[in-house]
């Protein structure tokens, strides 16, 4: 039986489909000549046409930004699936996969054993609502016709070398809980952590509007997003809310604060929009905040909007804005704002000439100086020094370009940029990052080449005159036999992991795999070998999904003032410290 799985990130490869994506997308597909379950019963799904109408707003909210009836997106085209799937098996797996699975089902046991992880389990829909979605799935029987098959050039395994387990163990040390936002399987939405520049004091970000100081009794609740912003909005999931935050270097002093986060698609005039003809989703903002006392908790303050962008989808959003942390008084680089914006969904959803350009703020890394008024809209500054800075043909705020989710950005010893990309159908990337270049999104998927404009779930071989095409490749890559979505790390500063010196650690979200590589091997024109390691919890080696009691992990990282590092996952909102 031939079967596949995929995840938040990206669907995985092989036959049959299966899916549900991010948090709130519940749909399970599964396209075979097996069935499952002995009948599809159709006399089972409703033909009313109020229930297939409130199917229909269940779908487009929890589900229609990531499937298509007409095309493969973040997940494959639902067309045709309910009369190849089995009512009542779809029901169950829904309901708690991680049941099914452990029943010794044998399609759900081959995805789990071929995949190491499982979709969430999503017991708040009730059984009409439920069986509503099922209906409008119903009446989206025909397959389109321009469904091509699979091209004979294209790579089924792009990396056949697998990630070698390494005898590397670390321990891990529980530091905090976050309070519960949301009920199980997912009690948290924690996202980043990170820490304040003048005290040292750490953070963590929920993405359902909450940052946390993490104080000696436990998790203070520091900033409330919904209340210093109604229009916040933190559904449907996929990344959807309160994205990041960055600390000013100078916060002790100026008390400025910067967050990114997500409002509807009507909730303001954007600064960065497109033809009117393309739905917008969602609006990303970017706030910059002045608290009336940096030593208070919670915040209390006034906030000035510096920008806002529509997004077509709710999924490779504004995730990551960050300050070079090596960065001193009088350097070029000292309080400008580094911000990754992914391509909100453009290109899985027929979308591409939104990205891969550097006149076009989506899929790129800007870099802006907040107290300047050089912008277009006099709120912040374009520094001279950005690669497109007075280029009228380009957004003098971008950096780089070429990305589909640059999700973590963070600096080594040496000065450099990191930034990990998250993927869509086959490689998992870590980029070097230099002003001005193109990192290929939605031509290139990690060294490979990708056609945006027939199967994405497809890649190929270089071309024998890619040099001609500018594209700077990843220094790091993994593929989707090892897991779905990277989560991007950070090189190891500190001093009480020896062991990890010398390192640049980060993961799988989805699968919590463990990897590392030499920092040493990190250069321009190849690809590092990535090696996994392990961890222990209190003295007994185990994996982040015993540890987390999560199937999808759903891992992060950070790094405190020190240069520790932590690992968190959001089903149990537990943060570790990585310890020898």
């Amino acid at each position: 039986m031939n079967i596949k799985f995929w995840s938040s990130a990206a669907f995985v490869r092989a036959g049959i489909l299966l899916s549900v994506i991010g948090l709130t997308c519940v749909i399970v597909i599964f396209l075979s000549s097996c069935s499952s379950g002995s009948k599809r019963h159709e006399s089972e799904i409703s033909t009313d046409s109020a229930a297939i109408a409130h199917g229909r707003l269940l779908f487009e909210r929890d589900c229609g930004s990531c499937h298509s009836f007409n095309r493969d997106a973040i997940g494959p085209l639902l067309s045709g699936v309910t009369a190849e799937v089995s009512v009542d098996w779809l029901r169950k797996f829904i309901r708690n996969p991680g049941e099914v699975i452990h029943s010794g089902d044998e399609r759900a046991s081959a995805l789990f054993a071929s995949y190491k992880s499982v979709m969430p389990a999503f017991p708040n829909y009730t059984d009409e609502e439920l069986d509503d979605v099922i209906a409008y799935l119903n009446t989206r029987r025909e397959r389109p016709a321009n469904r091509r098959p699979r091209h004979p050039d294209s790579l089924v395994d792009p990396i056949p070398e697998k990630i070698p387990m390494s005898n590397l163990v670390v321990g891990l040390k529980q530091i905090a809980e976050i309070p519960p936002s949301g009920d199980p399987p997912l009690r948290t939405r924690i996202a980043k952590l990170d820490y304040r520049p003048d005290t040292k004091a750490l953070f963590v970000l929920d993405l359902r509007g909450r940052l946390y100081r993490l104080g000696e009794q436990g998790p203070e609740l520091y900033v409330d997003m919904a209340a210093l912003r109604p229009a916040f909005i933190n559904t449907p999931g996929l990344a959807t809310g309160f994205g990041s935050f960055a600390f000013h270097p100078e916060f002790g002093k100026n008390g400025l604060l910067y967050t990114s986060h997500t409002e509807g698609p009507a909730a303001g005039q954007p600064d960065f929009s497109y033809n009117d003809s393309i739905k917008v989703m969602l609006q990303w903002v970017l706030t910059e905040w002045k608290t009336d006392d940096p030593s208070a908790v919670p915040f209390k303050g006034n906030g000035r909007e510096l920008f806002r962008v529509n997004m077509v989808h709710s999924f490779h959003g504004m995730q990551e804005i960050t300050f070079n942390p090596l960065a001193k008084p009088g350097d070029e680089d000292y309080g400008l704002l580094y911000i990754g914006i992914g391509d909100g969904a453009s290109v899985e959803f027929g979308f591409p000439e939104l990205v891969h350009s550097p006149s076009k703020i989506w899929g790129t890394i800007l870099r802006i100086d907040p107290s300047g008024s050089n912008s277009a809209n006099g709120k912040y500054g374009i520094p001279s020094s950005n690669p497109f800075a007075g280029d009228e043909d380009a957004l003098g705020e971008i950096y780089a370009y070429g990305f589909r989710n640059p999700h973590r950005i963070s600096w080594t010893k040496a000065g450099q940029i990191l930034s990990s990309n998250v993927g869509h159908h086959n490689i998992e990337s870590l980029y070097l990052i230099l002003p001005g270049h193109d990192y290929g999104w939605p031509i290139r998927e990690g060294t490979f080449v990708m056609n945006s404009r027939q199967n994405m779930a497809e890649v190929f071989a270089l071309p024998p005159d890619d040099a001609n095409y500018g594209i700077t490749y990843p220094v790091a890559q993994y593929d989707h036999d090892e897991g779905s979505a990277i989560s991007g790390g950070y090189e190891y500063w500190g001093k009480e992991v020896p062991a990890l010196k010398g390192k640049y650690i980060f993961g799988d979200i989805v699968s919590g795999r463990l990897f590392f590589v030499e920092m040493k091997d990190i250069r321009l024109g190849s690809q590092a070998p990535i090696k996994e390691f392990r961890v222990s919890l209190n003295g007994e080696i185990k994996s982040m999904a015993d540890i987390c009691g999560n199937m999808r992990v759903d891992l992060r990282f950070g790094r405190d003032a020190d240069g520790e590092l932590y690992i968190f996952t959001k089903p149990d909102g537990k943060v570790y410290r990585i310890i020898p």
